[in-house]
């Protein structure tokens, strides 16, 4: 195993570790917390369990398609459709990841209204416009690699 990629799969794996953690200890503190700020509806706390939980899950599966293609990269096949796929799985995951708080602003909006505290708006927001930049950044990646596996497989042919 290469040293680089041996730094970035622990960094992946060390990226996993505090949302693991919040799923286990925060994630039912914060739902709950919803249901008691925002009075007469009690099905919010579900709603928000599963968004944040479908968010987590979005957010491990970009995590282990990094670590794939990080794998790729340790075995010389940077340049193949694989790493195109992984790079296509993490777009997906991080449009996924703006799309569960899209759904989920409604109720962070009411969260705001009723606890007066306008700040979890604007957290709301950077996840969003994070997730996007990702999926953006993953997306140009993505064309640039096939672009590379193309004139690679030109210059095979070439004599």
């Amino acid at each position: 195993m290469k040293r680089e990629t041996l730094f970035l799969k622990i960094a992946v794996f060390l990226m996993g570790i505090p949302v693991l953690a919040l799923c286990i200890f925060a994630v039912p503190a914060i739902a709950r917390g919803f249901s008691e700020v925002i009075p007469g509806m009690g099905y919010v706390q579900y709603l928000v369990f599963i968004g944040l939980y479908a968010t987590a899950l979005a957010y491990f599966l970009a995590l282990y398609q990094a670590y794939r293609l990080l794998s790729y990269i340790d075995r010389s096949e940077a340049f193949s459709d694989l790493s195109v796929k992984a790079l296509k799985n993490i777009k997906y995951c991080a449009i996924a990841i703006s799309g569960f708080y899209v759904l989920l602003m409604p109720i962070i909006y009411l969260f705001a209204e009723y606890d007066d505290a306008p700040g979890v708006i604007v957290i709301g927001m950077i996840i969003i416009f994070g997730a996007m930049v990702i999926a953006v950044f993953a997306a140009v990646l993505q064309k640039l690699l096939n672009t590379a596996i193309e004139i690679k497989s030109e210059n095979e042919l070439t004599v």
